[in-house]
């Protein structure tokens, strides 16, 4: 071996990239984007190959208009053979709603920051583990195969707070799951991580909660979310949030420049041999259609510039 040469990286062989545009996204920005040309977004997803979207979230109208047919679109994604449909809930009557459409995943966000938890949800973290307790025992009781995911976010730190001690991250993922959450994930909500903090709380949360660890969420605030993501696969990890074009991000992150691209997060790991079934260039394509629906608004991304290399598989010459 050669020297400093380091064996090759045994990386999982497929990883799922989980659309939420659609949701973190759209809440993100003020236009409100036509039910139609959700659809068109929804489809075109997965016939790129995608089949995991998340399509809106169940808050009121009067709070984020931009979300307001989440019903609609829940009706219309199920209607695509494979895909797997889920939404953020923010309470037990957005759970109820989201049983009542036929979600196949609702996702509780809990900030482990207790400050970015009062702003953002108006509740303390461990409120939300209650309410999640509460959605558990109507999701049994309704029959529902729906999966409940409780989603820790400010999990690195937090813009109100400041440090969020790893403990606490690890407490409140641990009392989700005791409170009847089929699963957790972690998000860096305002982008302070870097890829030696995830691998080291990813590190401690795989080893308390095992495969019910089952998401990544990465803001690009600073241009660390692909290394983080990288972080987390090399850990095993094998499931990420991404936003079409990077948009979303946070409000209690001035500054803030998004979610991680999937077309981005897409490239890179079919590029590592990591299997996603996305074909990029369609992916591409439909970043573009979003483009023009949303012109004018922010986007984010860099594959889209410089397009696919013409060494990669599947690149138009």
């Amino acid at each position: 071996m050669p020297p400093f040469a380091r064996p090759p990286q045994a990386w999982p062989e497929r990883a799922i990239v989980r659309e939420v545009g659609l949701r973190d996204g759209l809440q993100s920005i003020s236009r409100v984007l036509p039910t139609e040309q959700k659809r068109q977004w929804i489809r075109g997803a997965w016939a790129a190959g995608q089949r995991e979207i998340e399509v809106g979230s169940f808050v009121p109208a009067r709070l984020l208009p931009q979300l307001a047919d989440t019903a609609e679109l829940v009706a219309y994604a199920r209607t695509l053979p494979g895909l797997a449909v889920s939404v953020l809930v923010p309470n037990l009557k957005g759970a109820e709603l989201a049983l009542e459409v036929g979600a196949d995943l609702m996702v509780m966000p809990l900030s482990a920051s207790h400050a970015h938890s009062l702003a953002n949800l108006r509740k303390t973290p461990d409120e939300v583990v209650a309410e999640v307790a509460r959605i558990r025992a109507a999701r049994d009781a309704s029959g529902s195969q729906c999966l409940i995911e409780g989603g820790v976010g400010t999990a690195f730190g937090c813009t109100l707070q400041g440090e969020v001690k790893p403990a606490e991250v690890l407490r409140l993922m641990q009392a989700l799951l005791d409170a009847g959450a089929d699963r957790v994930s972690l998000a860096d909500t305002v982008g302070y991580a870097d890829p030696r903090m995830v691998g080291e709380l990813f590190s401690q949360a795989l080893a308390l909660v095992g495969d019910k660890l089952a998401c990544g969420h990465f803001h690009d605030t600073r241009g660390m979310a692909l290394a983080n993501c990288l972080a987390a696969l090399q850990l095993g990890v094998q499931r990420f949030d991404a936003s079409l074009a990077g948009i979303g991000g946070c409000p209690h992150a001035p500054g803030a420049s998004g979610n991680v691209p999937t077309e981005d997060l897409a490239f890179m790991l079919t590029s590592m041999g990591v299997s996603t079934d996305i074909d990029i260039p369609d992916l591409l394509a439909l970043r573009q259609q979003v483009a023009e629906w949303l012109e004018g608004e922010t986007l984010h991304g860099t594959l889209w510039r410089a397009r696919l290399p013409r060494t990669f598989a599947g690149a138009v010459a």
